[in-house]
C-alpha cells in the first residue's frame, strides 16, 4: 500500500474570465491598479500553475482555498470551472473552498461585490452568483466526493488518503465582519473531527480566512479579516489534536505555530495569492506510515502566454502591489510630477499629493538621500550596533532596505536576520522611536500595539522571520 501521497495547494486565484473585459479596457486596468494584484493576466497565471501541476505525475490532487474569482460574476465562475476540468480530465482530484470574492451580496449582508463586465472605459452589469449558488456550482470539486456536507455552509469532509481526512470549510456569515462558521457549523465540524479520530485518521483542515494571523498586529487592526470564530476554532483544534490548517486570504506566505496554555499546538500554513507576490503555491506530501505532513513552496518563474516586458514573474507582480508601486513612483517625483501622482495615486491619496507638492518633493528628496548609518546614530546602542556593523554599512541608503523588506512582506521569509547590521539598526530606531512616542503620546501605542507587546514586537516580524524560521518549508507531525 502506498505510504506517501502528494497534492498541491493554491489560493486566492482571483480569476477573471476573458469574456468579462474588453481587450485594452482602461477601466479594467484601473481596477487592477486598485486591487494591486494581477487581474488582466489572471487566466495565464492560473494556467501556468496548472502546467506545473499537470507535469507532476506523483501529485494526484489540488486544493484551492477560496477567492477563486475576483468579483462573483458568473462568466468568471463558468470559465474557472472549465479550467478545473482540465485538471480532472487529466486524472487529478480537485477540491475547492469558496470565500467572499466568489459571490455578490444581496443587500441584506455586508458583501459589497457586484458583478460587472469591463468595457473600454467603464462597466456594464453582468450576471452575479449568490452565496447559495456556490455549493451547486462546485459540487464536483469536493462535495460530491464527500461523505458529509454541512447543510449550512456547504463545507465538506472526505477521505483524502487512507488514514487521512480533509475537512474543507467554506466561508459563511455576512460576507465581511463574520466569515466563518456559526454554532451548527461548528457542531458539524466537531462531529467530523471526532469521527476521524475514532477511525484513526489524521485531519487536514482547510479554510480561506486565517486562524492565526501572519502578524499579531493584523488581528489587532482588522479582527474581522480573521476566520469568523477563529478563537473557538483554535481551541477546538488543540482539544481534538488537529495539527494543521491550510489558509489564504491575507496574500501573505507564512507558517505560524499556535501553542495553548496546556502545551497543545497546531500550525496555520498560509499561502500567498496566486496572482500576487512571488508566484507561490504549496506542494504537500503526506506520509501515512510516519504520520507526517511535509509542506514545500513551489514557484513559477514565468507566465506562459503573457508578455511581462522581460521581467520575471516576481518582478512583474511586485510592480503591481503597494510597495512595488511606491518604489516605481518615488524617482518620478523630481523628474515627472504628473506621472508620480498618477503612479503613487494608486496607493496614496492623489489629491493630497497635489495639494502638498512642494512638501512632498522636499521630503522625498531627503528620504532618498538618507543613509542607514544616520538612522543608526538615532537608535544609538539600543539595537546592539557595533563599530564593525557601521563600517560594513558604508553608504547604504535607507530606501533600498525598506523596499527589500516590503518585497518580502507577501512572499515570506523577511530578509534581515538578527546577525545583520540592518536588523540592529532598525531595532535601535524602533526602540528609540517607541520611547519617544511613549513619552509624548502613550495612547497611540496602546491603539497600535497588541496587549503585552512592544513596538519592536510588532516591527520585528517584518524585518526577520521569527515565526518558524522558514515560510517555505516545514514538516509537521500529524
Amino acid at each position: 500500500m502506498e505510504k506517501r501521497h502528494s497534492f498541491y495547494i493554491l489560493t486566492d486565484t482571483h480569476y477573471v474570465s476573458k469574456r468579462a473585459f474588453e481587450p485594452g479596457s482602461r477601466s479594467f486596468r484601473r481596477r487592477e491598479a486598485g486591487d494591486q494584484i494581477a487581474l488582466v493576466s489572471s487566466v495565464e497565471i492560473l494556467r501556468s500553475f496548472f502546467d506545473v501541476i499537470l507535469a507532476d505525475d506523483e501529485a494526484d490532487a489540488v486544493l484551492i482555498t477560496g477567492d477563486l474569482v475576483n468579483s462573483g460574476d458568473k462568466l468568471s465562475h463558468e470559465d474557472f470551472i472549465k479550467e478545473l476540468r482540465v485538471l480532472t480530465d487529466a486524472g487529478k482530484r480537485v477540491f475547492v473552498t469558496t470565500a467572499t470574492h466568489d459571490y455578490c451580496g444581496m443587500g441584506d449582508d455586508e458583501n459589497f461585490f457586484t458583478a460587472c463586465r469591463y468595457t473600454l472605459d467603464g462597466t456594464e452589469p453582468a450576471e452575479p452568483v449568490r452565496k447559495a449558488e456556490l455549493p451547486g456550482l462546485y459540487a464536483d470539486f469536493g462535495p460530491n466526493q464527500s461523505g458529509s456536507v454541512d447543510p449550512e455552509s456547504g463545507s465538506y469532509s472526505l477521505k483524502l488518503y487512507d488514514g487521512v481526512r480533509l475537512i474543507a470549510l467554506n466561508d459563511n456569515g455576512n460576507g465581511r465582519s463574520h466569515c466563518g462558521l456559526f454554532d451548527e457549523g461548528f457542531q458539524w465540524l466537531e462531529n467530523e473531527i471526532d469521527a476521524a479520530n475514532a477511525a484513526g485518521e489524521s485531519v487536514l483542515l482547510a479554510v480561506h480566512h486565517p486562524v492565526i494571523p501572519p502578524w499579531d498586529v493584523y488581528a489587532q487592526a482588522v479582527d474581522f479579516e480573521m476566520f469568523g470564530g477563529y478563537r473557538r476554532l483554535k481551541e477546538l483544534m488543540c482539544e481534538k489534536g488537529v495539527r494543521v490548517v491550510f489558509t489564504g486570504h491575507t496574500h501573505v506566505q507564512n507558517i505560524r505555530r499556535y501553542d495553548d496554555e496546556a502545551g497543545r499546538y497546531f500550525y496555520d500554513v498560509a499561502t500567498t495569492a496566486a496572482v500576487s507576490a512571488a508566484g507561490n503555491m504549496r506542494r504537500v506530501t503526506v506520509d501515512t506510515a510516519e504520520k507526517t505532513c511535509a509542506v514545500d513552496t513551489v514557484r513559477i518563474d514565468a507566465i506562459k502566454g503573457w508578455d511581462t516586458g522581460g521581467k520575471s514573474f516576481s518582478d512583474y507582480i511586485y510592480g503591481l502591489n503597494f510597495v512595488g508601486l511606491l518604489e516605481k513612483a518615488l524617482p518620478l517625483a523630481e523628474t515627472d510630477w504628473p506621472r508620480f501622482v498618477e503612479t503613487a495615486g494608486c496607493v496614496l491619496p492623489a489629491d493630497k499629493l497635489k495639494e502638498h507638492e512642494r512638501l512632498v518633493k522636499t521630503a522625498l528628496k531627503k528620504l532618498q538621500k538618507l543613509k542607514v548609518r544616520t538612522v543608526a546614530k538615532f537608535g544609538g546602542r539600543l539595537g546592539g550596533v557595533t563599530k564593525e556593523d557601521l563600517a560594513s554599512l558604508g553608504d547604504e541608503r535607507v530606501l533600498p532596505v525598506l523596499f527589500t523588506i516590503g518585497r518580502h512582506i507577501q512572499s515570506g521569509n523577511a530578509p534581515y536576520g538578527p546577525e545583520t547590521p540592518e536588523y540592529k539598526v532598525i531595532k535601535g530606531a524602533v526602540l528609540k522611536g517607541g520611547k519617544l512616542v511613549n513619552t509624548f503620546k502613550k495612547d497611540l501605542l496602546d491603539r497600535i500595539v497588541p496587549p503585552g507587546q512592544t513596538l519592536w514586537d510588532v516591527a520585528e516580524p517584518f524585518v526577520c522571520n521569527n515565526r518558524t524560521g522558514d515560510d517555505d518549508h516545514i514538516v509537521i507531525g500529524l
